[in-house]
């Protein structure tokens, strides 16, 4: 009876601890990575919006585009809700199982990162508009390869798509209204 209290004592969790457990910790730190990673693309976009809100006031505007304060507030969201699905799928399969589909995501964000670049920073309109294409394309691969792995994470990236969506066209006008300045 001994060896069998023994036994079951070592195979039940202790109560009173507080650290995580191992796999916990992985978990966190793997969330914090994707959070990381699209945190950084983020950051390289900026670099290159930096005269952003100068310009987007100087441009001839459709009615329907937004205050310029919109979108900070709305791509920390979105950034927030790619990092999640993309630390959904690696929970799901893991890195190295996930390493096509985390790559169609790497595609996408290095094009997001871009566009900001051709837009803002070497004002050129086409090649922005090209690249929102792409981006479309890509958000739209990348959806679906999440969702073919775990379905929370291709619905978090649905209003990233739409959002990308509005984008293309709000992207497409400014740049055909402002020639000179695109």
């Amino acid at each position: 009876m001994d060896r069998m209290t023994s036994e079951t004592t070592r195979a039940l969790p202790d109560r009173g601890s507080t650290a995580p457990s191992p796999s916990a910790l992985r978990s966190g730190l793997g969330l914090a990575g994707c959070i990381a990673v699209t945190a950084a693309t983020g950051a390289l976009g900026a670099l290159g919006s930096r005269e952003a809100v100068t310009l987007y006031a100087a441009f001839d505007k459709p009615t329907w585009a937004p205050p310029a304060g919109v979108f900070g507030p709305v791509w920390s969201v979105l950034y927030l809700s790619m990092a999640v699905a993309a630390w959904l799928v690696i929970r799901r399969q893991g890195w190295w199982a996930a390493r096509r589909v985390l790559a169609v995501y790497a595609a996408q964000l290095i094009a997001n990162a871009l566009w900001s670049w051709f837009f803002f920073a070497w004002r050129d309109g086409r090649a922005a508009f090209i690249d929102v294409l792409i981006l479309w394309v890509l958000v739209a691969a990348t959806a679906f390869a999440f969702a073919r792995v775990r379905r929370a994470a291709g619905l978090l990236l649905l209003p990233y798509l739409a959002w990308v969506s509005f984008a293309s066209l709000l992207t497409l006008v400014v740049w055909r209204a402002n020639p000179t300045l695109l």
